[in-house]
């Protein structure tokens, strides 16, 4: 997004998808973000000021002379950086609003979301040596293929099954991260399945009879068909053991040994010998799910799983796209509004990013 597109037609369609005028004016004042008209006559230009100066790759002053330039406003860049500043909440409510416009809907089918998180840098020297975050924790949905929850934290918010609230009736999906049983168990309550994946060793595999269950001899069991399919019970600290489906698929040979090679270069970087459990395990996609075998075969249960790169390629889209990247200044006042200016951006595009990829002629060229 570029200043330019801050100013032609589909400022105005931006504005209505996040509830019109009037509500943004009263979400500003609510917020603080927007108290009286002084040096901006409105807070739909204080908005579209704050968006150029984020998106628009310039610094304060650029910004500044761009909204002079075109008649927006007459400000100075410490006054733009000072409504930076306080627009945080209000960014967040409106990112809140925008998404609030594309929730998914049980009624429609059972939505799939799936749950991740992208990292930006922080500014400086420092934040780089000591590996200081902004952590940004997302739900994509299908097949609406949206954004369907944010939450930005610093390196220390952890990543949880279920920090996004359950849409009741979904398939939530996630990577090995999110093998915690604690946090599935809170999914499954709310009214949620799961596909999750796991490592061989990242549980207490236990039966039905509250046995040791031995995966590698699992997977050694399924080697001739190259699939595992069975009940699985998952220790809990201060409950009773999680009853799931494990689901264990082999890869083919090419990606069996690329996964080997890369569990061998981890252990050379870290300085420890790899184990012969994890070798074998590498050849293995290994996943549970609470979804009935009788509805949805292992087959359909991998197919799911590999959903998850609509994710990944959505996080593409908000860093190259979108431009997100380490917020200048170190600031936090200054930066999480920065971020959150992206993630509104990025919300509010994606329609028209759908109209460009389902447009005729972009068919025709492919």
């Amino acid at each position: 997004m570029t200043h330019g597109s801050l100013l032609n037609e589909d400022w105005q369609a931006f504005i209505e998808r996040l509830g019109g005028a009037a509500a943004l004016e009263e979400g500003a004042r609510k917020t603080g973000a927007f108290l009286r008209a002084r040096v901006f006559a409105s807070a739909i230009d204080m908005l579209r000021m704050i968006l150029a100066y984020c998106l628009g790759g310039g610094g304060l002053r650029s910004t500044a002379a761009w909204a002079a330039s075109v008649g927006l406003a007459d400000v100075a860049n410490t006054a733009l950086l000072y409504r930076l500043r306080q627009s945080e909440k209000w960014l967040a409510w409106l990112v809140g609003q925008a998404l609030a416009s594309a929730a998914p809907r049980a009624s429609q089918g059972r939505p799939i979301r799936i749950i991740d998180a992208t990292n930006v840098r922080k500014a400086g020297a420092a934040a780089k040596r000591n590996n200081k975050l902004w952590r940004i924790h997302s739900a994509f949905d299908l097949p609406a293929e949206r954004f369907g929850f944010f939450e930005l934290t610093d390196e220390r918010g952890g990543e949880r099954l279920n920090r996004a609230p359950v849409v009741k009736g979904e398939i939530r999906l996630g990577d090995r991260v999110y093998m915690q049983p604690e946090k599935i168990a809170a999914v499954m309550e709310a009214g949620a399945d799961i596909v999750v994946r796991s490592g061989w060793k990242h549980a207490r595999w236990l039966d039905g009879g509250g046995r040791p269950v031995n995966i590698l001899a699992e997977l050694a069991k399924g080697a001739a068909s190259g699939q595992v399919d069975r009940p699985i019970f998952i220790a809990r600290k201060s409950a009773p053991a999680l009853a799931l489906r494990l689901v264990a698929v082999k890869k083919p040979p090419q990606a069996a040994e690329a996964a080997r090679q890369a569990a061998r270069r981890a252990a050379q970087i870290e300085r420890y010998r790899v184990s012969q459990g994890t070798l074998i395990a590498a050849e293995w996609v290994i996943l549970v799910t609470s979804l009935p075998a009788e509805s949805f075969p292992a087959a359909d249960i991998l197919a799911l799983y590999r959903l998850r790169w609509r994710i990944e390629l959505a996080f593409k889209r908000l860093k190259s796209l979108i431009g997100l990247k380490a917020p200048p200044g170190v600031d936090e006042r200054s930066a999480k509004p920065y971020v959150l200016a992206h993630l509104l951006a990025i919300l509010l595009l994606e329609p028209l990013i759908d109209e460009f990829e389902d447009s005729p002629r972009l068919a025709q060229a492919a």
